[in-house]
């Protein structure tokens, strides 16, 4: 047993797992990226998904090296000696991670290159090398190179009286050779390839193709429309080689605990640093680098052997993405656009006003919630008409007084924020809590919070030392002579962009326990509330961690008396020793335990004599999973949760949270069966005790949980239905 600090400082003894019973999570993760990856190597993925597929693995990729590896290596030189919780050093971590990566780095190249780029050209989609341009193509290349790509290039040369340049974060380059015809030295050179003011693939008219019928797009890498054209950057000179390579740094952000003010400040500064980047933790090189170049590069930005990867192919391929621009539906998932959910279709205020529904048959959304809870599931419930016209018809209505809520990451053109600004310009007390904090959105958060501020909204960004991750909506409304609370608590992100690419679960609800609640966690995160318990709302760092751990116990005495012991949950990942050790304990004494984990998982299902009754799927689908539910049999009397915690540390014990109970049995049946397409889908991952997943492959699109959800919205159901 050990002991750890408790949100308020007390000390909570809580059980340690084996370290031969907990699973690396870097490793985790890159085994939850191989799956990812396997989605653009399956031949059943549409074409222009399997493209998809490949460019979210490499920008995970890069996410991954910036953060985590980053993190791995400033251990390493500062001199730590802990050791990860599956007892590695973290050196260890790291030469594990480089033996991981390797193969499925060529797992993609492979893809790209024999699969993708052939089966695309099948289809009218040439991505072609400049080597192998036709003469009209190469002229039209070089042509656009002279217009479009010259002016903006800046060759920087290597010499004595010229030191190594700075290489920006993610950039593309090319290392030139070039000698000197007169003196016959050979010099070194970097050119900064400009992918991200130019497309990194640069059409070509399909007529010049010289096929018929024409293709429907021909494009060239633009590293190779610059490397093919060097010789116009140096003038006089023999260029003998061109090799393309890119660089990743360390691109986390540190902050001490400041205050309000000095926070933005800070965070500012530090994106400044950011966009330059850190020390170098990857240098990727292309396969057929000379080693000479290599060690030229290695040497001038003080880079180890180990974090260089050769790759033989493309460099960059999160690029890919673009080519999910092409008007190739045929090539893509079947097109899906949620719908409303059924209980809130009369409570649309812009069909009122199109003439889509009478006067007398419209129902305020505040009506609707009143009369029963309901629960939305993303993105087969269309947010625009739940929680965007929720907070729309709060910002415009009369009787509502205030509206406060927290931001962690939102949309570039945010309706959310628009009706927000709306709200406080209608003389409503509105307060936003901005968290600036949000990794990779600090930027943008940045701008929503000075927009807001100057437009009358009460802006904070929390509590010291903690992130506001999550997501909660407070309507104030006065309702004959008496003030009602109105209240949204979802899994996801008030972002309208990401509600139709993730799954998410929210919660609209009038209990006044619910309000209250929120009314106090919202004094907690704005003022000195040091606010102990809650009446709904389980709340990190304050109650969350320690109401799962009972809820789990509460399984494990419903065993030992002989009632059985159920547990189901779905989230993104599972890595907190405390839990794992826990439910390593239901299972011994006979509870059934069904985990639904997308992400990471470090717990090893199917041990003997361990973990017999635990059983963990994996579901990576079109949509990105992303609700959290959290189920107890309870002898019977089962219990439901939705919120925006995962079972990791970070949410438990250094984030604010709010996992809330759902406790219509109506909702709650949805909920439960939810869990149980989720746990039963054909193309699940299957967690075997060794900490690997192998994917079943069922025949039959009702059986894939996504598939059936979206097949029951089109039959007129309710997802949940």
């Amino acid at each position: 047993m050990a002991d750890r600090a408790g949100a308020m400082g007390e000390r909570i003894t809580q059980p340690v797992v084996a370290p031969e019973l907990y699973i690396n999570r870097e490793l985790s993760w890159i085994a939850f990226n191989y799956r990812v990856l396997a989605q653009a190597l399956d031949e059943r993925t549409p074409l222009l998904e399997q493209a998809k597929f490949s460019a979210i693995f490499s920008n995970n990729l890069d996410e991954f090296f910036m953060v985590r590896v980053a993190s791995l290596k400033s251990q390493i030189e500062a001199g730590v000696a802990k050791l990860s919780d599956d007892g590695l050093t973290p050196l260890e971590q790291l030469s594990a991670i480089q033996t991981k990566l390797r193969p499925l780095l060529e797992l993609q190249q492979q893809h790209y290159r024999h699969s993708l780029k052939s089966n695309l050209a099948e289809y009218g989609v040439q991505l072609i090398d400049y080597a192998n341009l036709n003469a009209q193509q190469r002229h039209w290349v070089d042509h656009y190179f002279h217009t479009a790509v010259f002016p903006v290039l800046t060759p920087l040369a290597v010499d004595p009286a010229h030191p190594f340049p700075f290489v920006s974060n993610l950039s593309l380059n090319v290392a030139a050779l070039v000698r000197d015809p007169d003196s016959g030295q050979q010099q070194f050179a970097r050119v900064k390839v400009p992918q991200k003011i130019l497309p990194r693939f640069v059409r070509i008219p399909t007529e010049l193709s010289g096929k018929k019928p024409d293709p429907v797009a021909t494009a060239v890498p633009l590293e190779q429309v610059v490397a093919f054209n060097l010789s116009l950057l140096f003038p006089g000179m023999h260029v003998e080689g061109h090799y393309f390579f890119r660089v990743t740094r360390d691109a986390d952000l540190e902050l001490r605990d400041l205050e309000a003010d000095d926070l933005m400040e800070a965070l500012e500064e530090g994106l400044r640093k950011r966009r330059r980047g850190g020390e170098v933790v990857r240098l990727e090189v292309a396969d057929e680098m000379p080693e000479a170049v290599v060690q030229v590069l290695m040497e001038g930005m003080d880079v180890e052997p180990e974090d260089v990867y050769r790759i033989n192919g493309p460099l960059g391929l999160d690029d890919l993405m673009g080519l999910m621009a092409l008007p190739l539906p045929q090539l893509k998932d079947k097109s899906f656009k949620g719908r409303t959910h059924p209980g809130l279709a009369r409570a649309q205020k812009s069909q009122l006003e199109d003439g889509s529904i009478k006067q007398e048959e419209f129902q305020s959304i505040f009506s609707v919630i009143r009369r029963g809870d309901v629960l939305l599931q993303h993105p087969y419930d269309l947010f625009a008409t739940s929680v965007e016209e929720f907070l729309n018809q709060a910002a415009d209505d009369p009787s509502v007084l205030a509206i406060k809520m927290t931001l962690y990451r939102t949309s570039k053109d945010s309706p959310v924020v628009a009706a927000l600004i709306r709200a406080a310009e209608n003389g409503k007390q509105v307060m936003a809590l901005v968290e600036l904090k949000a990794r990779f959105d600090e930027d943008n958060n940045i701008q929503w919070a000075k927009q807001l501020e100057s437009s009358g909204v009460h802006v904070v960004y929390g509590v010291l030392g903690l992130k506001t991750h999550t997501k909660i909506l407070l309507v104030v409304r006065r309702e004959k002579d008496r003030l009602n609370t109105y209240v949204h608590l979802g899994t996801g992100n008030y972002n309208s962009k990401t509600s139709s690419l993730y799954t998410d679960l929210g919660l609209l609800t009038a209990n006044p326990a619910f309000g209250a609640d929120l009314v106090e966690l919202f004094n907690y995160l704005t003022g000195f509330s040091k606010q102990q318990s809650f009446r709904k709302l389980l709340v990190a760092p304050v109650t969350l961690r320690k109401r799962m751990e009972e809820l789990i116990r509460r399984e494990i005495g419903h065993a030992h008396e002989g009632r059985g012991g159920h547990i189901r949950a779905k989230m993104n990942s599972l890595v907190d020793p405390a839990i794992i050790a826990l439910l390593y304990e239901a299972s011994q004494a006979g509870v059934r335990i069904e985990l639904v984990v997308r992400g990471m998982c470090s717990l090893r299902p199917s041990v003997e004599g361990v973990s017999d009754h635990i059983h963990v799927v994996s579901v990576i689908g079109r949509f990105l999973e992303h609700s959290r539910v959290f189920w107890f049999a309870n002898g019977g009397e089962p219990e439901a949760y939705i919120g925006s915690a995962d079972w990791m540390p970070r949410n438990l014990d250094r984030r604010v949270e709010a996992v809330a109970p759902v406790e219509e049995p109506r909702l709650r049946e949805q909920l439960e069966q939810l869990l149980e397409l989720y746990l039963h889908d054909a193309s699940a991952w299957h967690m075997t005790s060794d900490g690997q997943f192998h994917q079943q492959h069922l025949e039959g699109e009702e059986q894939l949980a996504q598939m059936e959800l979206m097949r029951r919205w089109r039959g007129g159901l309710h997802p949940t239905a």
